[in-house]
């Protein structure tokens, strides 16, 4: 089996999809976040293909090679959500596992909370679900979202390089368990440099083609959605019930920098009281990107819950 290449006609856009497998025992649609696309699930493509799935990957719209929408400062999340709809009924999908992974589970959530009938379950990793606002403390000015959020900020920094050394800093910056904090007078791709080496199971052909992925739309939209826009729903009718009532598996990294933030040690407390089946797993090692670093664990791990949760029940 190949992974094979099609673009959908989705909401005026023509959105790039990787998909591999026969729907035999289900379809598994994996969604991706920042700075990944399609690609990031090509470990997880193929073995939940050889395990009786059909696996879909999109480019979300404005990255890789799907459209640029031709307002990218007006995103919001509800396009995402349309566009995820318009991918199931393009495809005559009628119902599917959401695996989700950074931002990418958070329209994974949202779909389930609008659509349960279409959602078998959602696997989501690094991030929990969080329908309710937390108070933390307020972190550094240099925190990277802080300054990511600044209009014009990132653009300017991210210019000073090609698209292949920006999008190698981010991997190696992501992959440390450290958040990345920019101190004064420091810009976020100042973090790393060229001497600073890749993470041992990321290649230099596999930042090759994360790069040829990013040429075509760049960083325009990524940094709307998940940056910028990141409170934007664009108007989604949310029930006034936010409890997930399709099961889910969270997989956390401990050694993801993003279980550093402050946060995150209230959200899995939060997370059992809006989710009806709830499982978490741990996985002592795992980074930010731990599908492409411990892929035979999270791959396991997918299709365990996925098979434990059959279409036809």
């Amino acid at each position: 089996m190949e992974i094979e290449h099609r673009h959908l006609s989705i909401n005026n856009l023509n959105l790039h999809i990787a998909q591999i497998g026969k729907d035999e025992l289900g379809t598994v649609i994996f969604l991706h976040g920042f700075p990944e696309i399609w690609y990031s699930w090509r470990h997880q493509m193929v073995a939940v293909a050889e395990a009786g799935y059909r696996a879909i990957a999109p480019d979300w719209r404005g990255y890789g090679l799907s459209d640029q929408p031709p307002d990218p400062q007006n995103a919001s999340w509800q396009h995402l959500i349309s566009d995820l709809l318009g991918l199931f009924d393009a495809l005559s999908i009628s119902k599917a596992f959401l695996v989700g992974k950074d931002f990418g589970s958070f329209p994974a959530y949202l779909f389930a909370l609008l659509y349960p009938d279409r959602i078998c379950g959602v696997v989501s990793i690094g991030m929990p679900y969080l329908p309710i606002p937390i108070s933390h403390d307020p972190l550094p000015e240099g925190f990277y979202i802080n300054r990511w959020q600044e209009p014009g900020r990132a653009e300017i920094d991210f210019g000073r390089f090609d698209v292949k050394r920006v999008v190698r800093t981010i991997y190696i910056l992501f992959s440390r368990s450290e958040m990345p904090i920019a101190p004064e007078g420091k810009e976020i791709m100042d973090l790393a440099d060229l001497s600073t080496p890749l993470p041992e199971w990321f290649t230099e052909e596999d930042l090759s083609i994360y790069a040829s992925l990013y040429e075509k739309n760049g960083f325009t939209y990524p940094l709307q959605i998940p940056y910028r826009a990141m409170h934007n729903m664009g108007g989604i009718n949310v029930p006034p019930d936010l409890t997930i009532q399709v099961p889910v598996l969270l997989i956390k990294g401990e050694a993801d920098y993003s279980y550093k933030h402050p946060r995150n040690y209230q959200k899995e407390g939060i997370m059992q009281k809006y989710v009806r089946d709830l499982e978490i797993t741990f996985i002592p090692d795992g980074c930010h990107f731990v599908q492409e670093q411990l892929l035979d664990q999270v791959n396991q791990l997918i299709i365990r819950f996925v098979k434990s949760h059959p279409m036809n029940t």
